[in-house]
């Protein structure tokens, strides 16, 4: 005698499928975010540490900053061993500082640049990954035939925004001097 099953699979693996399928479709979603400006973002009150910082008006002379100078400050940040500090440090803490996190190295990274007159440069907190389970803090620098992902905790050098990819560095707000973005996926706006 044989025995047919008319459940061949068991709800749980039907349940974890339905789930896995949900995950991949929304995956299409972080392709490519717009920022919108906002009024007020969740980390505003952490970010009281660093206004200064944020504030700060670019150099009066605009330089031709180089991608080899921005390199090199980032190798330099890079060397520093990662220490997570529940509070934004400045940059002056990060120099003084045997340890240093996400934050505070793109916060020191953004001061530099903002000193030797770099125009369009965002800090941004979001997703290095679409499955990270924590937020991460990078920068993004538009010099105007290209935009650059700069991230001098994970990499020694400024990558090519086209090169990352929709999987990493997905943004979920931005800060550029006084002003403040929340990222939306193109799609969704596209929709709207």
């Amino acid at each position: 005698m044989i025995l047919i099953s008319i459940q061949p699979f068991h709800p749980r693996k039907i349940l974890g499928l339905v789930a896995a399928l949900i995950c991949l479709s929304s995956v299409s979603c972080f392709a490519q975010s717009l920022l919108l400006t906002v009024a007020s973002t969740p980390y505003d009150r952490q970010m009281a540490r660093i206004q200064p910082v944020l504030f700060s008006k670019s150099s009066a002379h605009k330089q031709d900053l180089s991608l080899a100078v921005v390199n090199h400050w980032m190798q330099d940040l890079r060397g520093i061993p990662y220490g997570f500090s529940p509070e934004w440090k400045t940059p002056s803490e990060v120099r003084s500082s045997p340890v240093a996190d996400c934050k505070g190295k793109a916060v020191a990274l953004y001061q530099r640049m903002h000193a030797s007159g770099a125009q369009n440069v965002r800090l941004v907190i979001g997703k290095r990954t679409w499955a990270s389970r924590k937020t991460h803090a990078w920068l993004e620098w538009n010099t105007g035939t290209e935009t650059y992902v700069l991230d001098p905790t994970i990499n020694w050098a400024a990558t090519r925004s086209e090169e990352v990819g929709n999987r990493a560095y997905i943004p979920l707000y931005a800060y550029a001097g006084a002003r403040k973005y929340r990222a939306t996926p193109t799609t969704l706006f596209a929709k709207s």
